[in-house]
């Protein structure tokens, strides 16, 4: 922690961090000073530590002795939208950001400077309230820091979804990928298409097992978000300058909407919704009415998710059926292209242009480069980082999320019967660690396009929330602080000191992490 002598355990850790002597103590005469931008973070941290300090703090507009002051600053520009700068003095605390979104996240370092039972829910005795004397200064290396939730494979309660995110903000994560329609589940209400929830929504069971093994469960799955729904996990992710950037998967990875709707698939049969693993040869056809039916499909996302990003998947899409298909054939001839990859890329310029229009930008896995990449595409690099760095070189943004250092989803250890059945790889917390989003192919001007990185949460083999918590906690306290903290800083022996006590925090708000090997 540098030249801090007190432990202090912030995660992600700081740009910088000055000790200075005393401590500023809470307690019932503290207030709350919020200008009138800032009254519902005022409130907001008057909530938090209300449950377990048993103090309901007022907020004030004027400042006075012992208090907590929160205020925005033209002059702290120079850190960015999300910066801030925290000080604790024995009479006062100031968290003063550029924006609300800093005073936001400075407040989520303040939280860390109390005793960690403040994350409790309820009041908690005879602990003294203090915090430690610091002058702190910082910013986040990357404007997106992210997380991304399958929904699709899985069904995760809206509830969990929200403990989620608050779990996101106190790592200053920014954008939670919210993975919504696969081959076993669509997941979302929309409500010109009603089928795609009646029937697309729910298969009669779920392979389980490793892939290899073929076995199946018996049991009936799923579940869908409402657009009630929708709207009350965005708001709360807003509330938290948290961005929720939807997935509706196309060409491939769409056999539920085709079992809900056979005439958008390539053979008329009428199909179950998926319940094995794997990738599927039922896409989507490239007819014109499934391009609308789609596009009517994102007008009512757009009308539910204010993401300036939407994400359309474009992985894993096989062209089989397109090749045997006369109507593809007669699309292809018409359009005047010479295969099927330059199809898949017409398919996702359709898409591109629809949002382009209504003033979105379109993100993709990193199958979109083949056939042409879309003009306002952003990439999505999963299958190592030569997607991110292609696209970057060719002048587009790039979100890295290389599967060897970001899939939350591989194993955690080599004693594979110990962590439970997982998808498949090895990834540990050093290595998460340990990643650089930056590829050293890239030059300064072309590295501007990675805008950060995010963990990804496939779900075939994480069917509840316990387990989902199991797999991304404590590795995404890693991540958060490769995407906020500067690669100059990063030292893994002191992260793994300052994330000893942050695992205390976890414990008190019941997240289900993986405890640390040898503990």
């Amino acid at each position: 922690m540098g030249n801090v002598a007190t432990p202090i355990s912030i995660i992600p850790e700081p740009s910088s961090i000055t000790a200075n002597p005393g401590f500023f103590s809470l307690d019932g005469k503290t207030a709350i000073a919020a200008s009138a931008d800032l009254d519902k973070l005022g409130f907001q941290l008057q909530q938090d530590l209300s449950p377990a300090t048993g103090y309901d703090l007022p907020v004030v507009r004027r400042a006075g002795a012992n208090c907590i002051k929160l205020r925005t600053s033209k002059s702290l520009s120079r850190l960015g939208p999300e910066g801030y700068t925290l000080t604790v003095k024995p009479n006062e605390v100031e968290i003063a950001a550029f924006s609300p979104a800093g005073v936001f996240f400075g407040i989520q370092s303040l939280r860390q400077l109390l005793p960690v039972e403040n994350y409790r829910r309820a009041k908690v005795d005879g602990v003294p309230w203090t915090a430690p004397c610091v002058s702190i200064e910082d910013q986040p290396r990357f404007s997106w820091r992210g997380l991304h939730i399958d929904v699709g494979r899985h069904f995760m309660p809206k509830e969990f979804l929200l403990k989620f995110i608050d779990l996101m903000a106190m790592h200053k994560m920014n954008v939670m990928h919210l993975h919504l329609t696969e081959d076993q589940g669509w997941r979302i209400e929309i409500k010109k298409y009603p089928k795609l929830t009646l029937i697309g929504a729910w298969r009669k069971e779920s392979m389980a097992g490793h892939y290899d093994e073929n076995r199946y469960d018996g049991i009936p799955h799923g579940g869908f978000y409402t657009q009630d729904d929708i709207r009350e996990i965005v708001r709360y992710a807003q509330d938290r300058f948290i961005n929720v950037m939807p997935e509706i998967e196309m060409p491939g990875h769409s056999q539920a909407a085709i079992a809900a709707y056979p005439e958008l698939g390539n053979t008329g049969k009428q199909l179950d919704v998926g319940t094995k693993w794997g990738v599927y040869e039922n896409v989507f056809n490239p007819d014109d009415t499934t391009i609308r039916f789609l596009q009517d499909v994102l007008t009512e996302v757009l009308s539910l998710f204010p993401s300036k990003f939407i994400h359309i998947g474009g992985d894993e899409v096989p062209k089989n059926q397109w090749h045997a298909s006369a109507e593809a054939q007669a699309k292809m001839k018409q359009l005047g292209l010479k295969d099927e990859h330059e199809l898949q890329s017409w398919f996702i310029e359709q898409m591109d242009k629809f949002l382009a229009a209504k003033g979105r930008r379109l993100v993709g896995w990193d199958e979109i480069l083949e056939g042409g990449l879309a003009p306002g595409a952003t990439v999505m690099s999963w299958r190592g980082e030569e997607g991110g760095i292609a696209a970057a070189k060719a002048g587009h943004d790039v979100v890295m999320t290389p599967g060897d250092s970001t899939y939350f989803d591989h194993y955690q250890s080599r004693d594979r019967k110990a962590e439970g059945v997982a998808i498949g790889g090895l990834l540990p917390l050093q290595k998460v660690y340990a990643y650089e989003p930056v590829p050293k192919e890239l030059t300064a001007e072309e590295a501007k396009h990675v805008l950060g990185a995010q963990g990804q949460l496939w779900t075939e083999y994480i069917p509840d929330p316990k387990r989902l918590e199991y797999m991304a906690y404590p590795r995404a306290c890693a991540l958060a602080e490769v995407l906020w903290t500067s690669a100059k800083q990063k030292n893994y022996s002191d992260f793994l000191l300052r994330l000893d006590a942050h695992l205390k925090r976890l414990s008190i708000l019941d997240v289900n992490y993986r405890k640390l090997d040898g503990k």
